[in-house]
């Protein structure tokens, strides 16, 4: 029986999940290894937690690939799927890498440089360790490339959007994961006007309805909207021609400091992991989740304006499904839109945590099954 493998590189972890083929994808095991950098640590089945000390993606995808080994006794693997963060305007569903292929997705690296290089490096590495089997990519940005044009375009010269410069939208693999889920528990309110906030290290919103993406707070990369853990969110423009004039900043420089160096490490001086804010005294800690709540409910409220309303509010990522100080701090000033959370349900990570007449959901993403479907549904990868 044909074993599938997919590889899904965020910015600061990599997961990876071993499934065999059925109708619905059975998952043998899974894990990742997160918090990339000096305290790195792997994660089997949501227990064997292996600190790992310095890792970066490389060293995380060598440890992955052993782990991976070890656990399928044998068997070989057919398809390996991989989540592509960019896959422009020519990718708008699951493909196979073919080296044609790659050469356009590499092209499109500067678009997502915390995501596409080691996406890439992934699809590099699998198809050394695995000849044989077929390599897919999902894209993050196909679940937006039905937006309308107003959602679509930037107030450039129209040159530029017949460019390629437009809002493509991220973690499109997520919003894909969670509608499928809706559809199954709530069918009723995938009919309707959803905001889903998938909050994790990268973190974007989005609006939804009946099912389909109609805007979305990342834009042209992965950089726009929210903050996040490292990377600045919504920025006046004028801010970077001025680092740029005024103070002589390169363009590295600049994708150093807005990838790298801002977000909620910028703000706290700290650190990019929310967790470690929330059980800090320090109150550079606290400000930067002032600020944090203060533009996720700015951008609720965006989304809600461009759906004309309403239905369901969704928190999904690691933030979003696991904090619970965040989904209370950002809900408690949106009661205007009909959104109030039951403190208990809330504390305990039910699934619906909502009192108003908007309801309010947390549910966990599954990146890697939409892959791994993905996978199934390629005769190829399962032969």
């Amino acid at each position: 029986m044909a074993l599938l493998l997919t590889l899904n590189a965020g910015s600061s972890s990599l997961k990876f999940g071993v499934y065999r083929k059925a109708d619905e994808p059975d998952l043998i095991i899974a894990g990742q290894v997160e918090r990339l950098g000096p305290d790195a640590r792997m994660v089997i089945d949501g227990e064997d937690d292996r600190p790992l000390g310095m890792t970066d993606h490389t060293r995380a995808l060598d440890e992955i690939l052993t782990t991976v080994w070890d656990h399928i006794g044998g068997e070989a693997i057919t398809g390996v799927g991989h989540r592509i963060a960019h896959g422009g305007t020519d990718f708008l569903g699951p493909t196979v890498l073919t080296e044609a292929v790659l050469v356009k997705l590499r092209l499109l690296a500067p678009l997502a440089p915390l995501h596409q290089p080691h996406n890439l490096t992934c699809v590099d590495a699998a198809i050394a360790t695995f000849p044989d089997a077929v390599q897919m990519g999902c894209f993050d940005t196909s679940f937006h490339r039905g937006h309308p044009w107003v959602n679509d375009t930037f107030a450039l010269p129209r040159r530029f959007y017949r460019e390629g410069v437009r809002r493509y939208g991220f973690h499109g693999l997520s919003y894909d994961y969670i509608t499928g889920v809706l559809a199954e528990r709530h069918p009723n309110l995938t009919k309707g006007r959803l905001v889903v906030a998938h909050l994790g290290n990268g973190a974007s919103i989005c609006a939804i309805k009946e099912g389909k993406s109609l805007a979305s707070t990342m834009g042209f990369s992965a950089l726009d909207g929210l903050p996040m853990g490292t990377r600045s969110g919504q920025l006046d423009p004028g801010v970077l021609l001025y680092l740029m004039d005024q103070r002589g900043m390169s363009a590295a420089e600049l994708t150093t400091l807005l990838y790298r160096e801002s977000g909620i490490l910028g703000l706290s001086g700290l650190t990019s992991d929310m967790r470690t804010l929330e059980a800090s005294d320090a109150p550079e800690a606290a400000q930067a989740i002032d600020y944090y709540v203060f533009r996720l409910q700015r951008e609720i409220g965006a989304m809600a304006a461009s759906l004309g309303g309403i239905d369901g509010l969704v928190f999904t990522g690691g933030i979003g499904e696991n904090s619970r100080l965040i989904r209370a701090r950002a809900t408690e000033a949106l009661g205007f839109m009909g959104i109030a959370i039951d403190e208990a349900a809330n504390r305990e990570n039910r699934e619906e945590i909502g009192t108003g007449d908007t309801r309010v959901l947390v549910i966990p993403t599954d990146e890697e099954r939409v892959i791994a479907r993905a996978l199934c549904a390629t005769p190829q990868a399962v032969s």
